[in-house]
């Protein structure tokens, strides 16, 4: 049985709380009073008394670039992106040399899904600025998302020498390291983003994640254990943790953790599949049966669901649903290689041995290790004659 893709930890994106030196006195007093409570505001998450200062600085002194800017930060970490983006549409009218506009404008992009005007402005703000670390940081997590790893890996070591105290950078990085196999390089760097943030969450995740590809499971146990202590809602380290105790063969542990993450994020189609895989394991495909159902509702291209959704049926003897399963599994991804493996057991039934045969080939031509005894029943099954 296929196991399930490895999910994919989320890169966070660090907030950026402006600390540029105020501009000359073309202020007046009272609107850098206003914006530097602004910014105290924005320290403590404070965004809705954050925007109520800038407001005023703004209202004070309308041509204050860095107060529209900030208030556009604000908006930005309320999710208010078209408030957040017309604020620092007008911070850069303002001054179209302000570099970090350029960048939290980038952010805004990012965050709606546009990432082409993303990489623009962060371009643009690394252009203006050559030392601003965190836009070399964002540019990082657009080639990682580009899968152009190289030069992900270029800029979250440019933002690390430009600010070796980054924690984010090193996660970013190690994170990058482990999409690329390289586990022990991506330990070394979610090592330093914890020593610089003990309180980070999101690295001990993915340093779970690494440990779990070397195997330490306990290790990994461990780290998804102080994630979720630091941030209990974090679903994803939750399924993790399921994953760990599923490949320690504790299915009813593994259903317990599959149950907490379902319960925060019910529409995630990978949770039930990941807990339907575990009452397979425990011998209960009608339990199965419904979860892999779920999974394939949220998800209708769910391909490894639909196989082993497949794969409960033919436990159940259904073997009718279990090859309709496996042909849409295919038809989603013709080189699951395991779909081709399980459906040829679904002709061997049917004594379609030529229809198996042809399905063990494919499966071993994708570098599956067929299951032995169906390979050997099949050199001796009846062969028919014209």
């Amino acid at each position: 049985m296929r196991h399930l893709p490895r999910p994919l930890a989320i890169l966070a994106i660090l907030a950026l709380t402006l600390t540029a030196a105020l501009p000359p006195a073309v202020w007046a007093k009272d609107a850098k009073t206003y914006n530097e409570q602004g910014l105290e505001a924005l320290k403590k998450g404070q965004y809705d008394q954050a925007i109520a200062d800038f407001n005023k600085a703004i209202q004070l002194n309308p041509k204050f670039d860095l107060a529209y800017n900030n208030r556009g930060f604000a908006y930005y970490n309320k999710k208010v992106f078209d408030k957040a983006l017309a604020d620092f549409n007008k911070a850069i009218s303002l001054n179209p040399k302000l570099a970090v506009a350029y960048n939290n404008r980038g952010l805004v992009y990012y965050a709606k899904g546009d990432q082409n005007k993303a990489f623009a402005d962060l371009n643009k703000a690394i252009e203006l600025n050559p030392q601003l670390f965190i836009a070399y940081n964002y540019r990082g997590l657009i080639y990682f998302q580009r899968k152009d790893y190289d030069k992900a890996l270029a800029d979250f070591k440019k933002a690390i020498d430009l600010n070796p105290k980054f924690a984010m950078a090193y996660n970013n990085r190690g994170y990058v390291y482990y999409m690329r196999n390289e586990p022990d390089k991506a330990i070394d760097d979610f090592d330093k983003a914890i020593s610089l943030t003990p309180n980070f969450s999101l690295a001990y995740n993915n340093r779970g994640l690494a440990y779990y590809d070397k195997q330490e499971l306990d290790k990994a146990l461990a780290d998804y254990n102080k994630a979720i202590q630091l941030d209990p809602k974090l679903a994803s380290a939750i399924n993790k943790k399921g994953l760990v105790y599923y490949d320690k063969k504790d299915y009813n542990q593994a259903v317990a953790e599959y149950n907490k993450a379902i319960q925060l994020e019910p529409n995630n189609p990978l949770y039930w599949n990941n807990r339907g895989l575990a009452y397979f394991r425990m011998n209960s495909p009608k339990k199965a049966i419904p979860d892999f159902t779920k999974a394939i509702q949220l998800n209708p291209s769910y391909a490894n669901a639909y196989n082993n959704r497949g794969l409960a049926y033919y436990h159940s003897q259904d073997y009718k649903r279990a090859l309709a399963d496996y042909n849409r599994a295919l038809q989603l991804n013709p080189n699951l290689a395991e779909a081709y493996n399980n459906r040829a057991y679904v002709y061997f039934q049917q004594k379609d041995y030529k229809k198996a045969g042809e399905d063990v080939r494919r499966a071993q031509n994708l570098k599956f290790a067929v299951d032995k005894d169906l390979v050997e029943n099949l050199k001796r099954a009846p062969v028919k004659r014209r």
